[in-house]
């Protein structure tokens, strides 16, 4: 017993700070950093102590609740740099990345508002830009990606995603696979494409055909 208490304690202590993890950015996605610590612990059905011996104060917990956001996000474009498959993994990224906007958007406004500059942006979203250059090249040198596609559109796809945050809960997932299916198909290489605008450079960086 008293070789396996301890594991057992570590890992009863990560499961709940897990399931505090969860439930916060469920309730910060929904409602807002206006939800009191108290109603996370109730959401996460732990007690009060538990939330803040893991987290002392309401700070910390957004904190690290956004962190896993961009853990997630991070997550998305390492798989896709991964797969084997350029199309799959790009089509990964967007179905995936739309999916998790459309659920967190709220939060993420939020806790940009409510936090500037409490995080670093700029490492993530440099990394994350040059995951999805490579897999979007990728994938136009397989010939399955349109020749013209530039970052600028993946920008416009998550500009135009924005929206998809004021459905109702219940819709929002299916409605991002929806959006996700019209956004894919019209990314993908077609002989039937049309030439596209001049794009808006939202970015400075470009994918070359």
């Amino acid at each position: 017993m008293s070789v396996t208490l301890p594991q057992d304690l570590r890992s009863d202590a990560m499961e709940n700070r897990d399931r505090v993890l969860a439930a916060a950015r469920e309730l910060f996605a929904t409602d807002g950093l206006a939800v009191t610590m108290r109603e996370i612990a109730r959401h996460a059905g732990v007690g009060p102590a538990t939330l803040y011996r893991r987290f002392p104060t309401k700070a910390d917990l957004v904190r690290a609740a956004f962190v896993d956001e961009l853990d997630a996000c991070k997550s998305i474009v390492v798989d896709a740099l991964a797969d084997t498959d350029p199309w799959r993994g790009f089509r990964g990224i967007i179905e995936r990345v739309l999916e998790l906007n459309a659920r967190n958007q709220g939060f993420t406004d939020a806790f940009v508002s409510a936090y500037p500059g409490d995080v670093d942006f700029r490492a993530h979203r440099e990394a994350a830009v040059r995951g999805i250059v490579t897999v979007a090249r990728r994938a136009i040198e397989a010939g399955a990606l349109r020749a013209d596609f530039v970052l600028d559109d993946f920008l416009i796809v998550l500009l135009a995603a924005r929206g998809l945050s004021s459905t109702t809960e219940a819709e929002r997932a299916g409605t991002a696979r929806r959006y996700a299916a019209l956004v894919i198909d019209g990314l993908r290489a077609s002989d039937r494409h049309g030439s596209l605008p001049a794009p808006p450079r939202l970015i400075p960086s470009v994918i070359p055909g």
